[in-house]
């Protein structure tokens, strides 16, 4: 590097290249000027300019999980920093690698109430991996390659640099070597092998295993090392809804997801089963249920490489901390084949006798267009979501086969997520079909992205449900609150078509269910941002559905 000084923002920019950076997302303001002023120059990072700043942070996020590389935005200052708090908070949850840039005010002015002044360093902090707030330009270089560091490595997550104007500003020369030091940061990779073989030993004495898998898996790269495992051993596969795509869901061996909104044989399967193997998974709620109920005749196994997710919500036989490639790996060895032949053949009975289901009456149902857009893309998109039943629709009805390819907001349940992260996911990935699954909620919480993707022409096509309802909540509502449909009716919504059309992208709208292969084929093939308004059954209902805090084989609907 050269040895000629050279001012902070400057450092930041050559600290992001070094960290393999080629896509920002962000938003300007006052404090971080000096910053943008060394990009307008900068040809290898390909800035992407959205309009507000929490779609800049969800944009990242999809680029991220499409791509497994981390994420960057960058913000300014006070509102334009708090602006990114849910975004944060929601890859924190989800396990997303994610360096967010803050700009602060002048060092001198921290504390003071300054204009456009917030603690972000303090508000951040239970909700990132780690942050910094950097008050002398000489710790910037290093500061910026233990962010990306930490980001990425162990179990993955944002890092914030809460950066003040005044360092932007500030001159000194680049170190021509850049040392972390992390001493208290030694992420486990490998399974204490006494474990691993312990683990092994319980899975092939195990007569009715079950691997559980979640989006670790998909994060460390183990879809491979989990697919051999299960055909070797004929161990049945669920995932949670970070997991999906881990497993091919075509196979006999998948159960696909389970839990709240889980198949029925996915939830039967693990009650029922002796050993439960997770892998890369943290026994959520929405997974568990009543947790004194949750595979209660089962021993467990649990291959995480956070120590803090083990024992911490189920009580483990058998953990292993470790990256769940490399222990996978190695388990893979010490496991006998095993046809478990009268095991399989009652998952397949469950398998055939419940099925996910919904009305044929002709109808436009919502379940119906997922099924086409899988049919119409063959598999092969990328399928992103919003929150709500659009989410757990395209969770059940669209068949993961390959890992990211299925992006969603899962821990946090942030509406207004989808598009902008579809955008990220899309400028990440640009020659894969890309496709919003989305609700007439979720999709106005951050629809001005229109201008972004438009802007940038992005093909992604738009499958709004349309069923005028906040629907999860109006399901909720309707099953256990008397149909008392408390502010949950979206009368004013506006006519997405002519919206869409306004900022210059394409428009359709679909009522009948004869019309919506071809709509979709249409959307596809006109390789143009594409909105499709699908105005679905108004009172459609996402089952099987677990009641909160029942145990996850007592099941509402999908039992016919």
């Amino acid at each position: 590097m050269s040895a000629k000084e050279m001012t902070g923002a400057q450092i930041l920019v050559e600290g992001l290249k070094a960290a393999g950076v080629e896509v920002m997302f962000g938003y300007p303001g006052g404090s971080v000027i000096p910053i943008f002023d060394v990009l307008y120059e900068e040809k290898s990072i390909k800035f992407v300019l959205t309009r507000h700043e929490q779609g800049a942070g969800h944009a990242a996020d999809g680029y991220a999980r499409a791509t497994g590389k981390p994420g960057c935005v960058i913000a300014t200052s006070g509102p334009g920093a708090t602006n990114l708090i849910t975004a944060i908070a929601n890859a924190y949850m989800d396990s997303v690698p994610m360096v967010a840039i803050t700009g602060q005010v002048k060092t001198m002015l921290i504390g003071n109430d300054a204009f456009q002044e917030a603690d972000v360093t303090g508000i951040t902090r239970p909700i990132t991996k780690h942050n910094y707030l950097v008050k002398d330009v000489n710790d910037l270089a290093r500061v910026v390659k233990e962010a990306f560091h930490i980001a990425s490595t162990g179990r993955p997550g944002p890092v914030v640099i809460d950066l003040p104007v005044d360092v932007t500003q500030q001159k000194t020369r680049l170190p021509k070597k850049v040392e972390i030091d992390l001493p208290g940061y030694k992420p486990t990779y490998e399974g204490h092998p006494q474990q691993v073989q312990r683990a092994a030993e319980l899975i092939n004495k195990a007569e009715r295993p079950v691997l559980y898998v979640g989006g670790g898996v998909i994060i460390s790269e183990a879809s491979e090392e989990v697919f051999e495992i299960a055909t070797k051993a004929h161990i049945p596969v669920t995932t949670t809804l970070m997991g999906l795509g881990a497993f091919p869901e075509e196979h006999p061996l998948s159960l696909q997801m389970l839990g709240m909104h889980g198949t029925v044989y996915a939830n039967y399967a693990v009650t029922n089963c002796d050993l439960l193997i997770a892998v890369g998974a943290r026994f959520d709620d929405r997974v568990t249920g009543k947790l004194d109920a949750f595979a209660p005749n089962a021993k467990v196994v649990h291959i995480d490489i956070d120590p803090s997710a083990i024992s911490k919500n189920v009580h483990v036989d058998m953990p292993i901390v470790g990256d769940c490639k490399k222990v996978l790996k190695e388990l893979k060895e010490h496991i006998k084949p095993n046809e478990r032949e009268a095991w399989v053949r009652t998952v397949a009975e469950w398998k055939e006798k419940y099925p996910l289901s919904y009305p044929q009456d002709g109808k436009l149902h919502p379940q119906m267009v997922v099924e086409k857009l899988h049919e119409v893309t063959g598999g092969d998109a990328i399928i992103v979501t919003d929150v709500g039943q659009n989410q757990m629709w395209a969770a059940q009805f669209y068949r993961y086969s390959k890992p990211r390819t299925f992006i969603s907001s899962g821990g946090l349940g942030t509406m207004g997520y989808g598009f902008p992260a579809a955008i990220g996911a899309q400028v990440g990935m640009p020659d894969r079909k890309v496709a919003l699954v989305s609700g007439d909620g979720s999709i106005q919480m951050n629809i001005q992205e229109l201008a972004t993707a438009h802007r940038l022409d992005l093909p992604i096509v738009i499958v709004l449900l349309n069923n005028g309802y906040l629907g999860m909540v109006r399901q909720w509502q309707e099953l256990f609150f008397a149909r008392r449909y408390s502010h949950t009716t979206l009368e004013a919504n506006p006519d997405f078509v002519k919206l869409v059309e306004a900022y210059g992208a394409k428009g359709m709208r679909v009522d009948r269910a004869g019309d919506v292969e071809q709509a979709l084929r249409e959307a596809f093939d006109a390789r143009t941002l594409t909105l499709i308004d699908f105005v679905v059954e108004p009172e459609a209902n996402v089952f099987p559905m677990v009641p909160s805090g029942e145990a996850i084989d007592r099941m509402i609907g999908g039992m016919a």
